[in-house]
């Protein structure tokens, strides 16, 4: 038996006083038992950072494609409200494109582009990505949303 095996008779016989004492006398240690002992806490401290970092990173990925669903969306609605419009179409495209952004992207939004041609009324929506929270800082990239929609028949 090599010193790092032991037999739990063995141990029992002797620690404990139990009527069958370990054989031979010796006592059997378990080597490295007592130096491994915050081995775990200091692991999860080295990979901590790395978690974090990861969470980060998937957070301002949801920022982007959340950009990118409300740019679709105001594009969607500044072509219909263009389309349907009876007065100033252009007017009527801009305010649509900003009524249902909410404050912080409506802040970060380049001009809305409005025009109509071959019998679409086309809207282009550029909007800035925050980065990690929304109203403190915008990354120099913008998403861009595109929308036609059919002119209808003035009356």
């Amino acid at each position: 038996m090599t010193a790092t095996e032991t037999k739990d008779t063995e141990i029992r016989g002797r620690r404990y006083g139990d009527a069958a004492p370990a054989r031979g006398g010796t006592r059997v240690h378990l080597v490295g038992r007592g130096r491994d002992r915050g081995q775990t806490a200091i692991e999860f401290l080295g990979v901590t950072p790395l978690i974090i970092l990861l969470c980060v990173a998937l957070w301002q990925c949801a920022l982007i494609g959340y950009t990118f669903s409300l740019a679709a969306n105001a594009a969607d609605e500044a072509a219909h409200a263009g389309a349907i419009s009876e007065g100033s179409r252009g007017h009527a495209c801009r305010d649509a494109s900003e009524k249902n952004l909410p404050k912080v992207w409506r802040e970060g939004m380049k001009r809305t582009k409005c025009d109509d041609s071959s019998g679409l009324y086309k809207a282009t929506v550029k909007l800035r990505v925050p980065v990690l929270v929304p109203g403190v800082f915008n990354l120099p990239m913008t998403i861009e949303g595109n929308a036609a929609s059919p002119l209808e028949a003035e009356r």
